[in-house]
């Protein structure tokens, strides 16, 4: 007996069947891991992902404490041979001779990552480039980005490849295209950034791109509108600026402003000028047909992905995901973070450039505007960086500007950037720090007269 989907795809009974099950237990599954909050020992909530990656970057860190600096090695010397010679072995593997085979620019960032983990780990060369605040700080993050990139990978397909996001993306569409103009499945991205972290979010969208589920512009948008800053985060950066009586409000208004930041910034340039070109073929169809239910559709959808589903060619992908994270990602967080903490921490680059964002701020009334000017800038580095630099001895009404402006930008280069320009999403520096500079110049005036309210 066959049955047939609302795609017009016949399945044989016991083939819904399982089709079902994949769904309900795949899918339930993934969301548990992702977007389900749990209590941690610290009475904050967390999820169950990023619990795991926690347990496992403290077991590397502890056990295996040398493994990134196996990786950074091996990432060096792949982009050296990739200079000077080619193995016939490595070029037999298409995808592997791609991570390993870069350009000079990237071969040159591989070195420098390299560089600086020799100085870090065995505590030579000049203290600016080892200290805990600089090379020792990007090295940390480093070794917690293994433990994402294996926990990602493996856990991921359970939310984008069994139904889920199919049936998410037909139920939201008619609020999220309208608003967005993106699918209605990128709700599943924000959820996931709002309760996990950004960068787990960018590397779904990434994912989902390279599937054929988002146009370039649909995942360049994505990326830089909706991978918000997890809730834990915020608390951390409240803590740091001294504002965690304010919290609610913090949040809220970083949610708030970031939708409404979302809006405007998919309607103009740079994003607006992305082509909606596919990475292959397209595999996204939300319409929904007349004589059919919102509800069947979804759930017709969802079926249809689910069936296709494969743990096994699941797990090759993973796999590839990882190796990728690891042997392309973390060089560019070294070298970049490093160099950009290092403009930021030894020189007054940064004290110029932010000049025109002191009399910015002056003309809102703000206490303190030039004091301030450099964090509205530097959070394009890192996003911790301006509730770092930023002295306890301003008004609380400023610290909370700088904690929810560092929030709302969203654009860091020390993660979600360099992850954002490795996906191929029509985004590169340039495009990166002009959207920053929109996010931010939109967001001070917004959350100015946010602050009154304190």
């Amino acid at each position: 007996m066959e049955r047939t989907t609302g795609f017009g795809t016949k399945m044989a009974k016991g083939q819904a069947g399982r089709a079902k099950l994949k769904f309900l237990l795949c899918s339930a599954f993934g969301c548990f891991m992702f977007l389900f909050p749990l209590n941690n020992t610290d009475s904050d909530f967390n999820t169950a992902l990023s619990m795991l990656t926690e347990m496992l970057d403290k077991s590397i860190q502890a056990n295996l404490p040398w493994l990134l600096t196996v990786f950074v090695i091996i990432s060096s010397l792949g982009a050296l041979l990739g200079q000077f010679w080619r193995p016939a072995v490595i070029r037999r593997i298409p995808w592997l001779e791609d991570l390993l085979f870069v350009s000079r620019p990237y071969a040159l960032t591989r070195l420098v990552a390299l560089l600086v983990t020799v100085c870090v780990v065995w505590g030579v060369g000049p203290e600016a480039v080892r200290s805990d605040d600089v090379g020792g700080s990007m090295i940390s993050l480093s070794q917690t980005l293994i433990a994402i990139a294996v926990t990602l990978s493996f856990v991921l397909p359970f939310l984008t490849d069994c139904g889920i996001m199919e049936f998410t993306g037909i139920l939201l569409k008619p609020l999220i295209r309208p608003l967005f103009r993106v699918p209605g499945r990128a709700s599943v991205d924000l959820i996931a950034s709002w309760l996990a972290s950004s960068n787990t979010a960018v590397l779904i969208t990434g994912n989902q791109y390279n599937s054929g589920f988002y146009s370039k512009r649909e995942a360049a948008s994505i990326m830089t509108n909706f991978s918000l800053v997890s809730i834990p985060f915020c608390m951390v950066v409240a803590e740091t600026l001294h504002v965690t009586q304010h919290f609610l409000l913090l949040y809220a208004s970083v949610t708030a402003i970031g939708l409404l930041l979302a809006v405007i910034g998919v309607r103009i340039r740079p994003l607006a000028s992305i082509p909606d070109s596919y990475c292959g073929e397209k595999k996204i169809n939300e319409d929904v047909p007349q004589d059919v239910s919102l509800v069947g559709w979804a759930w017709s959808a969802a079926l249809e992905r689910a069936a296709q589903f494969n743990l096994r060619v699941a797990l090759h992908a993973a796999i590839k995901m990882t190796v990728g994270i690891i042997l392309d990602l973390i060089p560019i967080v070294i070298a970049w973070g490093t160099i950009g903490t290092l403009l930021v921490n030894e020189t007054a680059v940064m004290q110029w450039i932010s000049y025109p964002m002191g009399l910015y701020l002056s003309l809102f009334g703000v206490e303190g505007a030039f004091a301030i000017a450099p964090a509205t800038l530097v959070g394009f580095i890192d996003m911790f960086i301006p509730a770092l630099i930023t002295s306890q001895d301003l008004p609380v009404s400023t610290r909370f500007l700088v904690a929810g402006l560092s929030l709302v930008q969203i654009i860091y280069l020390t993660e979600v950037g360099s992850i954002i320009v490795k996906s191929n999403v029509g985004l590169d520096f340039k495009r990166l720090f002009m959207i920053f500079l929109e996010r931010t110049i939109v967001a001070i005036p917004l959350l100015v007269l946010v602050s009154h309210l304190l």
